[in-house]
């Protein structure tokens, strides 16, 4: 039975013993020494049956104590100079906006708390990409973007129009909101104001500069990743959710600096508790190097004098709400609240003014703390590191918002609020120009200036920037494929096994094919991709370290370090933000790669929505696969697995791509064109493509179809020269519903039908969006047609179109149908069942759509309607049967 640990020292002088006793270990033999000594003392303690309880976090002080601390060099004083102007001029752009137009926002609070956090990296840390270096990557947090235009002012990369133009982009020239690439593509790099989102991305750039630098690809051995973000955003489970992650691969080239201001957007992050202990925990639970900077240097001099650590108690047992009050009022209530609970520490702090109370400053906003905190966390010591900065919102802002709830969304100061900004840090303008927020930009020969070009020249150059090119890969030629394109014969396959042989093709290739990063969530054996494990091996930076079970198989698990496979686990957030990492490598890293990520539509767009949207913002270029998509292909799955609306999710991306392809030979083209436009052209766009798990015959590549494929649809098959006639459209595994209701009306009703194969209606719609509004903006020309208008002109008969997909998907396009359109699709819940029952359920099969075409002819007077009761009770459709779309 273990025995509770007292709350009071019943032996004050053994206690004493034992600590001279470590005290002199690390003296004479160090650190390392003295914590291995303790480490055995406690295995010994558990081993004997003491049920030691853990304690997952230190003391609430600075991790780095002074006599560690490494020295900050440069000009201290020039840097607090410039730190002021930085402040002055982002907090003066928001303003200048929000005077213009209130309705513009914008954000003081967020970079006020964490100017210096910033400063000591540009000035000391962050490499520009140069000829000697590749460059660090940093992940800037999306509200402190104005700090980061205020630089980029000073640096002469942005002119006064330009801040002037914060928010304000529609007609050129202007700063966007937080940092989007899509909008200022020489400037940022990543978006991270979507919360949550910056930190999960930051790992998983960090482990494939890991890869490519193992795969030879890339020289990342030098370059780290830095990624800001606030406690508040902490809340955001993808903030936390890949921490393991990253201890896990020993990702020693990743940082995360959280600006720890105890305050999200309404109020306290932790109110009633402490956030830093709290972090501090899960980042050293998940087997990081944890910094703590919570203290400045002001409080050095009374932590000195706090011998019996009643000091550190009082700042522990404070909660996050309390340190908010303490830095929104003043030194006398400070005194009061927070030394004032103990006597002794009242004694303590006696000397000291008001005022001097009022400086002691926190560890974020101190540079020679800063800085000896990044100075540990660049050290390549096998583990990330996170640095827990303490700071104040809003810090700077006075009665303006400084420490106060509503500081996150304050944007407007009045001008006596904006003079005492201006005063506060000693900005050299006059009280008219503070009350008017003019921006202030010394001299090109000032101190300032010199050192502060002087500072990043050391580091290659200034950033944030953004690199577009990479050497183009050469596209393999559509002949490559023709294992794929002369058909399967008599071997029935599905598009997913078709994508795999593709796959196979492309990265065989001698001139593309090392650039292929195939990605999978834990789902390679459900894709058929099993046989890629030993051909290409699954990346790991440690190889294989066990003989897996299946070794004697043809088809193994090999794990490698060269490995060329990513298998992210149960994990879509990281298996997307791995994608990323590679469909933005063109950028980041200077060379394209070429990701193909497959995954289980359903979990696709629905889940990682953010995500893809973010790599719209990035410009990426990769492919994305929705394997068993469709809401009736996957069969017994049930509802959480049958996707019927990701091409409604894809189309919202403007520079997603997405194709839903019937067959073999339609899927080659597509990535054969994808990969032309993406690598050797260069164009900004990734694709979506649905692959799905029926296996049926897969005929050989009809000649001349390959623009229509591209386009969105082509005629398959056309129908005879009856008057009765019909236009047949379908996509993805109902196609072959609709080929077989072709063969219906022919066979039972004597009517004909053009069959179209639609591999895109989300394309076919933009096109005809584009030519819609060239159209209308140029009503002296002759109107243009669009390509469905084109297609269906002189073409006989109302048109019926189904998909495996809710019904909006293919409305879409009924503008440009010149003819009645009427539309099959899988509305409603998915459920388990065999694939013919789900058609019929959601009536896409093919008597459905034999049915919907003889109603569709009966409308346009063309057939009779007793005929189409007759079919419906041929072909034994309950007209009563509940309706699929809310059943």
């Amino acid at each position: 039975m273990s025995t509770p640990i007292p709350d009071q020292d019943i032996d004050q002088l053994e206690t004493h013993e034992w600590l001279d006793a470590i005290e002199g270990v690390l003296k004479s033999d160090g650190a390392d020494r003295a914590h291995y000594l303790l480490e055995q003392m406690i295995d010994k303690l558990r081993t004997s049956g003491a049920n030691l309880p853990h304690k997952a976090t230190t003391a609430y002080v600075n991790t780095i104590p002074t006599h560690l601390q490494a020295t900050l060099p440069g000009d201290n004083a020039l840097e607090r100079r410039i730190r002021a102007l930085i402040r002055w001029n982002a907090a003066a752009m928001v303003v200048r906006a929000n005077r213009k137009a209130s309705e513009l926002g914008g954000h003081i609070a967020s970079f006020a708390s964490a100017a210096t956090l910033y400063d000591i990296g540009f000035n000391h840390f962050w490499r520009a990409p140069s000829h000697e270096h590749g460059g660090d990557l940093v992940f800037f947090q999306g509200h402190s973007a104005p700090g980061m235009y205020s630089r980029a002012f000073l640096e002469g990369r942005l002119d006064t129009t330009q801040l002037d133009n914060f928010r304000q982009e529609v007609d050129g020239n202007g700063l966007s909101s937080y940092p989007h690439p899509w909008l200022m593509p020489d400037f940022w790099q990543f978006p991270t104001v979507s919360m949550g989102l910056g930190p999960i991305s930051a790992i998983y750039q960090a482990r494939f500069m890991k890869y490519l630098q193992d795969r030879s690809l890339a020289d990342t051995r030098d370059r780290q990743v830095w990624c800001f973000m606030g406690d508040g955003e902490t809340d955001e489970p993808e903030s936390l959710g890949a921490i393991s992650l990253a201890s896990r691969e020993k990702l020693d080239n990743l940082t995360f600096v959280i600006n720890c201001n105890l305050q999200r957007l309404d109020g306290p992050v932790r109110g009633n508790g402490k956030i830093i202990q709290e972090l501090e925990a899960v980042f050293r639970g998940a087997g990081w190097k944890v910094i703590k900077v919570l203290w400045g240097g002001y409080w050095d001099p009374l932590l000195a004098k706090d011998h019996d650590g009643l000091l550190q108690k009082r700042m522990l047992e404070a909660v996050d709400g309390d340190f908010m009050n303490y830095k929104s009022k003043d030194g006398a209530y400070v005194r009061e609240h927070f030394f004032g609970k103990y006597p002794e520490l009242k004694a303590m702090v006696a000397d000291m003014s008001d005022d001097d109370i009022w400086r002691l400053n926190r560890g974020g906003h101190d540079p020679h703390k800063v800085f000896a905190a990044y100075a540990e966390a660049a050290k390549l010591d096998g583990q990330p590191t996170v640095v827990l900065a303490h700071s104040v919102k809003g810090y700077g802002m006075g009665a303006a918002g400084e420490g106060q709830m509503r500081t996150h969304s304050q944007k407007k100061l009045d001008e006596e609020e904006m003079i005492a900004y201006k005063n506060r840090f000693n900005i050299p303008i006059t009280d008219e120009q503070a009350a008017k927020c003019e921006y202030y930009r010394p001299d090109e020969n000032s101190e300032e200036m010199k050192y502060m070009k002087a500072q990043r020249d050391k580091l290659g150059g200034p950033m944030p920037a953004r690199q577009r090119l990479a050497a183009p890969l050469e596209t393999p030629d559509l002949s490559v494929f023709e294992p794929i394109t002369k058909g399967s014969g008599d071997r029935e396959m599905s598009t997913t096994m078709a994508f795999v042989r593709l796959l196979t093709l492309i990265t065989r290739d001698k001139k593309m094919g090392k650039y292929v990063v195939p990605i999978v969530p834990d789902e390679a054996r459900t894709f058929g991709m099993e046989g890629m494990f030993r051909q290409l091996g699954i990346y790991s930076s440690v190889g294989q370290l066990y003989t897996p079970q299946d070794k004697e198989q043809v088809m193994f698990y090999k794990e490698d370090k060269t490995g060329q496979i990513l298998e992210e686990g149960i994990n879509e957030a990281g298996a997307m933000s791995s994608w990323i990492a590679a469909a933005t490598s063109y950028s980041t890293h200077n060379v394209n790669m070429v990701p193909f990520y497959i995954y289980y539509s359903m979990f696709g767009f629905q889940r990682i929505g953010d995500l893809a949207w973010m790599a719209g913002d990035m410009q990426a270029r990769g492919f994305l696969l929705g394997g068993t998509a469709g809401r009736t292909t996957l069969a017994g799955e049930g509802l959480q697995h049958q996707d019927g609306h990701s091409f409604l999710v894809s189309g919202t991306i403007p520079n997603c791509v997405s194709y839903d392809p019937t067959f073999a030979y339609e899927l080659a083209i597509i990535i054969q064109d994808g990969m032309r436009r993406m690598y050797q052209d260069q164009e900004n766009v990734f694709y979506y493509i649905a692959v799905m798990n029926e296996n049926y015959i897969q005929p050989a590549m009809p000649k001349g179809c390959e623009e229509g494929v591209i386009k969105g649809m082509y005629l398959l098959k056309g129908g005879g020269k009856r008057r009765k006639k019909v236009q047949l459209m379908g996509s993805g595994t109902i196609l072959r519903e609709v080929i077989a209701a072709a063969e219906m009306l022919d066979k039972d009703w004597s009517i004909d039908a053009d069959i179209w194969s639609v591999t895109s209606f989300n394309e076919l719609k933009r096109e005809g969006e584009a030519v819609d509004r060239w159209n209308r903006l140029h009503p002296l020309e002759d109107k243009r047609l669009s390509y469905v208008e084109k297609c269906m002109k002189d073409k006989r008969g109302p048109v019926v179109a189904a998909t495996d997909y809710i019904r909006t998907y293919a409305e879409q396009i009924r503008k440009w149908i010149p003819a009645q359109y009427d539309v099959l699709g899988t509305d409603g819940f998915g459920r388990s069942d065999t694939r013919a029952q789900l058609r019929k359920h959601f009536e896409v099969n093919a008597k459905y759509v034999t049915v919907a075409a003889l109603m569709a002819l009966a409308d346009d007077g063309q057939f009779p309607a007793g005929k189409v009761q007759e079919a419906i009770e041929k072909y034994g459709i309950n007209p009563e049967k509940p309706n699929p779309a809310t059943a």
